[in-house]
């Protein structure tokens, strides 16, 4: 050949490879090997991120598979999500036909790249085929207590109007279309993924020098686990409990702090007299983001009219809501010890609350009334821990306090658990009925799959499934009196957290899949992916893959071997001035003198 003529080339041999089967997987069939790229979300086009990823499996594929490796090489579609939604209300077509739309695009576009994938293992989260089986994961869950319901305050997108969990708020904003999320009070279905915390963390010291260190240091500080103690304040005949890394610090807490979201904010603020200003301010806090709290140089609050009692010294305390204590860290309540924290400090100093040092540094002299000393030391003010070493002093302090019944040692983890509800209808329906005899129902396996109805309306108002009557109205599984059916439906990521488990028998109708062919192929050899997805879809993934293994379902604790983390593909800005100056024009040459000196740029490169 004088020249390369890629149609007649490529087309040839990939309908040879096609006919032959070379890229087809079969088990059971000597050393194997599973490549495995993140699969996409079918949004029309592949873009130069998708052919960066798909190249480097594509290469390691080939590589192994001519090492004579067995080699699995899959392919499949991300295909429920909110785009498809928008979709349909900006366009007028149904998200199913917008999505297999892309869908087949799409995959013209792989097979043109030539990719060595095995299409006959391809699956697409959106069929009820698939979807059938997160139903059924669904239910495993809570079977065990995994899954469960509550009314919680969640993080609430107002564009895309739908719950996000918190790995799916970036710096304050929804991730997925950068709206300001606010604070609401709503009922949820949870995953309980803090039972896996531990192993979760633990479980990541056999992925050293497999994963990338900024991957496995992202889940260590999200993970973000805690030791220290739970310690009782007494207020009115109850108490109020909060958890601490210093407890050899009690002595000096001054105050108290609920976070704005805690129950207990406006019942104590109604019993202080106080209802009224607290209500105001709780509002205008929760409206905020958790990272503008967390990180605010402004510290504001608001006294409650209720004092509790140091379980250290019995003194009387003022409680304060404020709006740098957040709910969703610890209990939600903090003891506050100005003198050996910042936050507390600057607190306790813009509202005249008193600073009581408790811990003096060895060799200097520290000037309380510049800011907070939060390094070790010997204990003072502390009645008859006085000159303990402070880290001494905190297992002493919290066994004196267990003695009386006012603490304990106690482990947190930063992490919380799942929330998987969203108010949107391309999703995995949530396979639960509510029933006013029987309460809260499951859907029974051999009803499975609970399928979308197709024939529903999109307004952009709300979610579309609370107005289907055809989908909300059922019986009741367990006396057959009418019921509703749960309108909420699955985060997508639920639909991405056990997919390459799929990919090990694709065409099973009894279970998700085989537990030979699983424990054949797994875990995923090497797993190629963005790194943005380090505490989403990788941590979500291990921790779906210790639930199935504890169910019987699976052999191995972690579901990806090596791991690599692509990059980004990048492109040069480049302004229309600076284009024209690199040209030699200027702005008043027409715009075909242009097209012409561009297509001339474009033959010689």
């Amino acid at each position: 050949m004088s020249s390369y003529n890629p149609k007649e080339i490529e087309s040839k041999w990939q309908r040879v490879w096609e006919e032959r089967g070379v890229f087809r997987a079969e088990e059971f069939k000597g050393d194997k090997f599973y490549v495995l790229e993140m699969f996409p979300y079918p949004s029309g086009r592949i873009h130069m991120g998708h052919v960066r990823n798909y190249t480097i499996g594509d290469a390691i594929a080939r590589f192994l598979k001519m090492k004579g490796k067995n080699l699995l090489h899959p392919m499949g579609w991300d295909a429920f999500g909110l785009p498809a939604e928008n979709a349909a209300i900006k366009q007028g077509i149904h998200p199913a036909k917008w999505t297999y739309e892309n869908i087949d695009y799409m995959k013209r576009q792989l097979k043109l790249l030539g990719f060595s994938y095995d299409w006959d293992r391809e699956v697409a989260t959106c069929d009820p085929e698939y979807y059938r089986w997160n139903q059924w994961i669904f239910l495993k869950m809570y079977e065990r207590g995994i899954a469960y319901r509550k009314t919680a305050v969640v993080n609430w997108c107002p564009h895309d109007e739908t719950v996000l969990a918190n790995e799916q708020v970036i710096e304050g904003k929804c991730w997925r279309c950068g709206t300001p999320i606010v604070q609401r009070e709503i009922p949820s279905w949870f995953l309980k993924i803090t039972a896996y915390a531990e192993r979760l963390l633990e479980d990541l010291d056999k992925l050293e020098g497999r994963w990338p260190e900024r991957v496995i240091a992202q889940q260590r500080n999200w993970i973000g686990k805690s030791e220290g103690a739970l310690l009782k304040f007494p207020l009115d005949g109850d108490y109020v409990e909060v958890f601490t890394t210093r407890p050899d610090t009690v002595f000096g807490a001054t105050f108290m702090v609920l976070a704005p979201e805690h129950p207990l904010t406006l019942r104590l603020a109604e019993r202080g007299g106080r209802l009224e200003e607290v209500r105001e301010f709780v509002e205008r806090v929760r409206s905020q983001s958790t990272k503008d709290r967390a990180t605010s140089q402004d510290k504001e609050g608001v006294f409650l009219g209720v004092y509790a009692q140091n379980p250290a010294n019995g003194k009387r305390i003022p409680v304060w809501t404020a709006n740098y204590v957040l709910y969703e860290y610890g209990t939600g309540a903090i003891m506050a010890v100005p003198a050996h924290d910042q936050r507390d400090w600057e607190f306790a100093r813009k509202y005249g609350i008193d600073i009581v040092p408790v811990i003096l540094s060895e060799g200097e002299d520290w000037d309380f009334e510049k800011g907070a000393y939060e390094g070790k030391g010997k204990l003072v003010n502390s009645d008859g821990f006085n000159g303990m070493d402070s880290e001494e002093a905190k297992s002493k302090i919290t066994l004196w306090l267990k003695e009386k019944g006012l603490g304990e040692p106690r482990v947190t983890y930063r992490l919380r658990d799942w929330n998987v509800s969203r108010q949107r209808y391309w999703g995995t329906p949530i396979p639960i009925v509510y029933c006013d005899r029987c309460g809260t129902v499951p859907v029974p396996e051999e009803e499975l799959p609970v399928k979308l109805p197709l024939n529903v309306e999109f307004t952009g108002r709300g979610n579309p499934l609370q107005s289907s009557e055809e989908f909300v109205n059922t019986t009741c599984p367990k006396c057959g009196s009418p019921a509703k059916r749960e309108t909420d439906t699955m985060d997508t990521f639920f639909d991405s957290s056990w997919y390459f488990l799929r990919y090990c028998d694709p065409k099973n109708e009894e279970l998700p899949f085989d537990r030979e062919k699983a424990d054949y192929w797994m875990p995923v050899d090497t797993y190629i992916g963005g790194i943005e997805h380090a505490v989403l879809h990788l941590l979500y993934s291990r921790f779906f893959q210790k639930f199935l293994k504890d169910i019987g379902m699976v052999r191995d604790e972690e579901p990806f071997g090596k791991l690599i983390t692509q990059g980004m593909v990048l492109k040069k800005w480049v302004s229309v001035g600076s284009l024209l100056e690199y040209l030699g024009l200027d702005e008043e040459d027409e715009v075909e003198t242009l097209r012409s000196k561009l297509q001339e740029l474009a033959e010689v490169s």
